[in-house]
């Protein structure tokens, strides 16, 4: 009979030397989304697909549909605190995705967290907060402003979310460029700013990999007819994934705009409100050429010998 005090570090050896063969895991702080819109449901969606594993932390629950927010429940910073420090005692962390996290108090505490692994690159996503309590937002910026920025690698955002949180005072005739922001989130301590959405002529948008002194990358998409919800969740957390995996910047920027921009293209209504991303679409696309598969081999034997198609991550064609 095995000695039940050996067996723990038996596990531990075997996760050791399986260690190089397991996904990267990204850990993930955001809020739950009963809709299956943006928040938890769409960062382990996306970081899945991406290729990593994803240690979901929950800051609190957003009451939501498709349509919209009615309100959100933080939960205290020692839960937060916990989760979170349980989980990295135990696994490496290849990358951190902040999303909305609800309060000053849970920023505080996931900054503290990141500080202690300063060499995991951050990659924070704002939101637009427009549906909250005005007190709210400001006391909500003005913290990860003071506290998560210095902490961030990337910091992820709308053209117009970041550029009224950033650059309120901004007096230029034209809207300030991805550089602009860029230039505001340096003074607080961000290297690289990933501004999306800025408007073009002629229905394109733009999304800018920048840097004060230079655009790193940029690529424009035609707009959709549409109103998505969880699409910043879903490019943020894509991003955090791929990242994790070892892509370099720009080749994991570009990877989580192809990846976005089939989850938009495949998108879906679960309900009466917003377009859904459908994060999942490589799985669905998968399993319809089997599904014709074999519909033609019930009609043909010999058919049913042909292997199905590996999976392959669809190029990028789309290019809404």
């Amino acid at each position: 009979m095995a000695n039940p005090n050996t067996a723990p570090l038996d596990t531990r050896q075997m996760q050791a030397e399986e260690g190089e063969s397991s996904p990267a895991c990204v850990m993930t702080f955001n809020a739950n989304d009963p809709s299956g819109a943006g928040g938890l449901t769409a960062d382990i969606s996306a970081i899945v697909s991406a290729g990593a594993h994803a240690l979901a932390v929950v800051t609190g629950t957003y009451v939501r549909d498709t349509a919209e927010i009615f309100d959100h429940m933080s939960f205290d910073e020692d839960a937060v605190t916990e989760q979170a420090r349980t989980a990295l005692e135990d696994m490496p962390v290849s990358a951190i995705k902040v999303g909305f996290v609800g309060s000053p108090e849970n920023i505080s505490a996931i900054a503290e967290i990141a500080s202690d692994y300063a060499d995991v690159p951050l990659i924070a996503y704002m939101p637009n907060l427009s549906w909250w309590e005005e007190e709210s937002i400001d006391s909500y910026l003005d913290a990860f402003r003071e506290l998560m920025l210095p902490q961030t690698t990337i910091l992820v955002g709308n053209h117009s979310s970041l550029w009224r949180w950033l650059l309120p005072d901004w007096a230029g005739e034209k809207s300030p460029s991805a550089r602009d922001i860029a230039k505001a989130a340096a003074e607080l301590g961000v290297p690289y700013t990933f501004v999306t959405g800025m408007p073009l002529p002629e229905q394109f948008i733009d999304n800018v990999l920048a840097t004060p002194q230079t655009v790193l990358y940029s690529e424009k998409f035609e707009r959709f007819e549409a109103v998505f919800a969880g699409a910043g969740d879903t490019l943020t957390a894509a991003l955090s994934a791929l990242l994790a995996n070892g892509h370099n910047l720009q080749a994991a920027t570009t990877e989580a705009l192809t990846y976005l921009d089939h989850s938009l293209d495949a998108g879906f209504h679960p309900g009466m409100g917003n377009i859904v991303p459908d994060r999942l679409f490589w799985a669905q696309t998968e399993t319809d050429e089997a599904d014709e598969e074999d519909a033609e081999a019930e009609s043909d034997p010999q058919d049913s010998m042909l292997s199905l198609p590996p999976f392959d991550l669809p190029s990028n064609g789309t290019k809404h």
